[in-house]
């Protein structure tokens, strides 16, 4: 298991709560006894910093979940802490005890958020600047991708349930998908943006500020469109054009909101630049693999720890970490 500390971040105008995982009695990785560490990326509608559905914060637009069930970060970061790795996750903007409103958040926002979490992991004394990673889950991979193509330190990237073209295109394939499914989703909100959809999709392309979305109990949510606008025109499969970084993508077979077609095209568009990603299919996996075993949990985190590779430093990072070598 790992040992935690409590963190809060300063993100712009926000504090944004987090737990960084630090190996409980592993040797440090490097002669300095710095830990590689890695950012851990949640998935679109409001989840918290294991990656879960955040019940606690919005309990009316989720159904329960099963008991002692743990999000696909938090398995993460126990598994790359067995691994003598660290890790950082946080709950995103208006979720669990982070300030905000989720609905209210952008994208280009949420790449903001994910820059100022590298920068406190890289205030911390104790992990090595060289090797850092991040893992992206579901819309969270775009985001990792934007950190990484303009950060020249990070070493490598997993994405899980990627999408990869236009939001538009994603958000109508999962609703045809679950459309089709033999019950409804459990989740108001999940149901309310597949009424939605549509409606969504074309404000936010007229450039409208918001939507009206109602819940099945009457509740209202007014959710702010310059996000779905910014996915709509900034698709996964043209940031990783630009990327030149090491890999790997796994993918949930039947994954309602990103079929896996898309880390498919991903990988193409990689290969396209020179990068030669692994991906893996994981047979009768959903969107958060709630399926997968410790085992493929712990493969996942053993096949990007194998690629944490020292980077080179730019001047500035290099200032960074004598600053941390002194503490």
């Amino acid at each position: 298991m790992a040992r935690t500390e409590e963190l809060k971040v300063r993100a712009g105008e926000a504090t944004l709560a987090g737990t960084l995982a630090l190996p409980d009695g592993a040797p440090p990785a490097d002669a300095r006894g710095r830990y590689p560490c890695v950012l851990l990326l949640p998935s679109w509608l409001p989840r918290d910093r294991d990656g879960a559905y955040d019940r606690t914060g919005h309990p009316a637009w989720f159904a329960p979940g099963p008991v002692g069930e743990r999000g696909l970060l938090a398995r993460l970061a126990d598994a790359l802490a067995g691994h003598g790795v660290a890790s950082l996750r946080c709950d995103p903007r208006g979720c669990g005890d982070s300030d905000g409103a989720w609905e209210r958040v952008d994208l280009f926002t949420r790449i903001d958020d994910a820059r100022d979490m590298v920068a406190v992991m890289r205030s911390h004394g104790g992990l090595d600047l060289r090797r850092t990673g991040i893992i992206g889950h579901g819309a969270g991979a775009a985001i990792a991708i934007s950190v990484a193509v303009s950060d020249p330190a990070i070493s490598a990237l997993t994405l899980i349930g990627p999408g990869a073209r236009s939001y538009r295109d994603l958000l109508r394939r999962s609703v045809g998908s679950r459309s089709r499914a033999d019950a409804p989703s459990p989740h108001a909100l999940v149901r309310a943006i597949d009424r939605w959809s549509e409606e969504i999709l074309e404000r936010a392309e007229r450039r409208e500020s918001e939507v009206a979305i109602w819940l099945d109990d009457g509740g209202k949510l007014d959710l702010s469109l310059a996000g779905i606008e910014q996915e709509i025109h900034t698709p996964a499969r043209a940031l990783v054009t630009m990327l030149r970084r090491s890999v790997s993508l796994f993918h949930g077979a039947d994954d309602e909101w990103s079929h896996p077609d898309e880390s498919r095209l991903l990988a193409d568009a990689l290969g396209e630049v020179g990068v030669s990603p692994r991906r893996t299919v994981v047979a009768g996996a959903g969107h958060d693999l709630p399926e997968a075993d410790d085992a493929l949990i712990d493969a996942i985190a053993r096949d990007l720890v194998d690629r944490l590779v020292p980077r080179d430093l730019p001047p500035v990072l290099l200032a960074i970490e004598e600053m941390g070598s002194t503490r």
